[in-house]
């Protein structure tokens, strides 16, 4: 994991009822994990092509055999991400791209069966892994928070009622954080399932010509996930603290696609702004618009997220020093043993020696 690049995945969506009554002309192909687009003006150019980790060629429906549903999406990305966590990694899921291309279908989904999106797909997957993992040496908690930023403002999707913006605060380990932000706790995935319901609610969205329920904020859904081991042997105790950030971005727009005005257009103007100064994450989800009137922003949307696959990330395993220590101990031992069995030895026929004789074997010598 230490040293690891980015993952990029991109996913082209189905016309909508615009791009339809447009006879609008798919311009996106997809092969394997090479996807190309092609200019609509210029149509005898060879296409542009971009190689991701992965191409989702979801423009059809399911009946297809390339198309890609939200549970081979999750698959594919989610699961990983959910072990890494497990593991004791914080990671992190965002989805990038124009208004209207689907990513707030691809992160949250819908509730009918099939349609759920990654998030609630990794928090069901969460509660099944740690409820086959019970023992009584382990011992599990998940907190969750929600928060949107709307216009340079940060609101607290959990406690909306809440009056005023958030402000970020530097902590001396964590960087800047939203120390104010609520964390709630949850035993259960539906308890987490009400809790990501009552925030979707809260979040501010409004009519746009690209996007009827069009998202005006980012979304940052953050899993807290603890797990507590007590160690037998030693008698200590210790952790792993994970953190999954789980960000839906609201969309790229130009105004005169959008047809933005007023409050829009003022939100539209934030939106961009906020967009340009995305630095690196962890993993990264693009999502596009498969029609030819919006070549220019799927154009951009590719190019960003090439760039993207450059970004290397040194991840560490979020879990206190002396448990650290003593699991690197205790790998360090596992080591040794399977080197002793490589020479014909057992660890407890080493034991029964005499120091003397521990020392006349080849093995100790060499190691000298």
């Amino acid at each position: 994991m230490a040293g690891a690049s980015v993952k990029v995945a991109v996913r082209v969506r189905p016309f909508n009822a615009r791009e339809t009554s447009q006879d609008a002309k798919c311009v996106v192909s997809m092969q394997g994990n090479t996807t190309s687009i092609t200019n609509p003006k210029q149509s005898k150019d060879t296409p542009k092509s971009f190689t991701f980790d992965y191409s989702y060629w979801s423009h059809t429906s399911a009946e297809d055999p390339q198309f890609a549903s939200q549970q081979q999406v999750y698959r594919d990305i989610g699961e990983e991400m959910l072990l890494h966590a497990f593991e004791g990694y914080n990671v992190c899921i965002f989805a990038y791209g124009q208004t209207g291309a689907g990513k707030s279908y691809t992160m949250m989904g819908r509730q009918e069966p099939g349609q759920q999106g990654i998030v609630p797909q990794l928090c069901e997957d969460l509660f099944s892994r740690v409820s086959e993992n019970q023992s009584a040496q382990l011992s599990y908690s998940v907190e969750v928070s929600y928060m949107e930023i709307y216009c340079e403002r940060v609101r607290d999707l959990l406690n909306p009622k809440s009056r005023g913006s958030l402000w970020p605060q530097e902590h001396h380990i964590l960087g800047f954080c939203m120390q104010a932000l609520s964390k709630l706790a949850g035993t259960s995935y539906a308890d987490i399932a009400d809790l990501m319901d009552c925030g979707n609610k809260a979040r501010t969205v409004a009519a746009t010509n690209m996007n009827e329920t069009s998202s005006r904020s980012h979304a940052v859904f953050t899993i807290v996930f603890t797990q507590r081991c007590h160690d037998q042997l030693t008698g200590l105790d210790s952790e792993k603290v994970s953190k999954i950030s789980l960000v839906d971005l609201a969309g790229s727009e130009r105004a005169d696609s959008s047809g933005a005005r007023g409050m829009r257009l003022k939100e539209g103007a934030n939106i961009n702004k906020s967009l340009t100064t995305l630095g690196k994450v962890i993993s990264a989800l693009a999502d596009m618009h498969p029609a030819d009137i919006n070549y220019e922003e799927t154009l951009s949307t590719l190019r960003y997220a090439d760039r993207t696959k450059q970004i290397r990330c040194n991840a560490i395993i979020n879990e206190d020093p002396n448990a650290r220590l003593i699991r690197e101990l205790q790998e360090e031992v596992a080591r040794l043993r399977e080197l002793l069995m490589a020479q014909g030895l057992s660890a407890s026929a080493l034991e029964g020696r005499r120091p003397s004789q521990r020392m006349c074997n080849p093995f100790w010598r060499s190691s000298h």
